[in-house]
Order: C-alpha cells, then sequence, then structure tokens
C-alpha cells in the first residue's frame, strides 16, 4: 500500500514509442521515389561504338536503340527490326514530345540501316537523334 506523501511507481505507467507512423512514413517516401523515378530502357545488346572527341553527355531519359555489327535493331532487350522502331518512338512523343533518340551504332553495322532508323525515328515524331560514340582519349 502507498504511504501518504510517498510516490509510488506502476511499471504499466511506462510509456512505449509507437514506431509504426514512422514505418507507415518509410514506405509513403520508398513509394513516391519510385513513382518518380525514371526508368531507362537499355537496348539489351552491347555495341562497339566509334570514338569522337566531340562526344559528350546526354541526359538519361531518351530512347535507346542499339544496331549489331550484323545489322539487327534492338531495343529493351529484344530484336525489334527497323520498321518496329517507328511505333516504339510514336509512343514515348505522346508523352515527351522533346524526348531524345540515341542510336547506339557498332563500329560495323551497315550504314543503310543507321540511315533507315533515322528516317523511321523522325516519321514516328522524333526531334532530337543522335548517334552514340564513345569518347576519344586524348
Amino acid at each position: 500500500m502507498a504511504k501518504r506523501g510517498s510516490i509510488i511507481q506502476d511499471d504499466s505507467d511506462m510509456s512505449e514509442i509507437n514506431i509504426s507512423p514512422m514505418i507507415d512514413m518509410v514506405f509513403i517516401l520508398l513509394i513516391f521515389f519510385i513513382v518518380t523515378t525514371v526508368f531507362v530502357q537499355e537496348p539489351g545488346v552491347e555495341v562497339t561504338r566509334a570514338p569522337a572527341s566531340s562526344a559528350h553527355q546526354l541526359e538519361r531519359n531518351s530512347i535507346l536503340i542499339a544496331v549489331t555489327s550484323s545489322g539487327t535493331v534492338h531495343y529493351g532487350g529484344t530484336e525489334v527490326g527497323v520498321n518496329g522502331i517507328r511505333s516504339i518512338v510514336q509512343r514515348f512523343m505522346q508523352d515527351n514530345p522533346d524526348m531524345p533518340v540515341i542510336i547506339q551504332a557498332d563500329t560495323q553495322s551497315p550504314a543503310h540501316t543507321i540511315i533507315r532508323l533515322l528516317e523511321q525515328s523522325k516519321i514516328g515524331g522524333a526531334k532530337y537523334i543522335h548517334i552514340s560514340t564513345a569518347k576519344r582519349r586524348s
């Protein structure tokens, strides 16, 4: 029993820290960052790019198309062919009309394939088309 004037502390009165609102906030932030992150679709094949002294870094939000030495055209890890590029470019131009198209051409790729890719990208609505090169070391 408690005496007058004395304080008796019960263990059940101890407060606990509730971390569930903090966990909720972390999950909301994670979802926010996942939704706002730009995912770049890699072409899915390795190509040997020609070196150029005027090479510079372009923005990551772009359409990457690869042309192999045998002349096959790849986007997103699958072979799409030259004729499949127009629809891909059109789809991206609806969301962002200023998105650049970057062609990663192998040094041994046929010139006529690259020219046809340029043409199909223009027909698809691309305003900016670039040829990817490797930066030449001085």
